[in-house]
């Protein structure tokens, strides 16, 4: 009986260090983590305005090329040469959420570029959704009066082959894209109505 004792203690003692040591490094690591997290989301929002920065000076090149405005929830990043306004979209996918990055022109309504930052769908099929090469496919579309993603897509302003195989990601990257757009449209004519 004392050898089990023995090990459900070792067992414990264990966990225990193993826990403090998780704990620990997740404390030293949070400020990195939130700071990366920054970085990224300048250094795509500043890819979309085809503006040069470095690693060294991505925050004084941002601070000085780019608006930050928040309405009704929702942060706006505005070009201040052509205009053109980013904004972060989140929704639910068919494995998780997905979040990205949309910039569209200072009409609110031509895609310049779209980037996803996150997303959990399956490789090959739905993961096809963070590719460039299918986002490429957005870019001149409108998102009035919503932007449709459909087998065998046409000419339309509005619309864009869905992703092969991977129909429900496609549904519910068309879900996420016109729920976010409405909020954002709406907050966006509040801005300058």
């Amino acid at each position: 009986m004392k050898p089990y004792f023995r090990m459900i203690f070792f067992v414990l003692i264990m966990g225990a260090i193993t826990s403090i040591f998780l704990v620990g490094m997740d404390a030293l690591t949070k400020d990195r983590i939130l700071a990366n997290q920054e970085a990224e989301l300048k250094s795509t929002i500043l890819d979309a305005y085809n503006i040069s920065y470095n690693l060294t000076n991505i925050h004084t090149v941002f601070d000085s090329s780019v608006t930050k405005e928040t309405r009704d929830g929702i942060t706006f990043y505005i070009d201040q040469v052509s205009g053109s306004v980013s904004y972060v979209f989140e929704g639910g996918g068919v494995w998780g959420p997905i979040i990205g990055v949309i910039t569209l022109q200072n009409d609110f309504e031509t895609i310049v570029k779209i980037t996803i930052l996150q997303q959990e769908e399956t490789p090959g099929l739905g993961g096809v959704v963070a590719e460039t090469q299918y986002l490429a496919n957005f870019i001149g579309k409108k998102m009035l009066p919503s932007i449709q993603i459909i087998k065998n897509a046409t000419d339309s302003p509005n619309e864009v082959n869905a992703i092969s195989g991977a129909t429900r990601t496609s549904n519910a990257f068309a879900n996420i894209l016109n729920t976010s757009y409405a909020s954002a449209k709406t907050a966006w004519d509040a801005r300058n109505g």
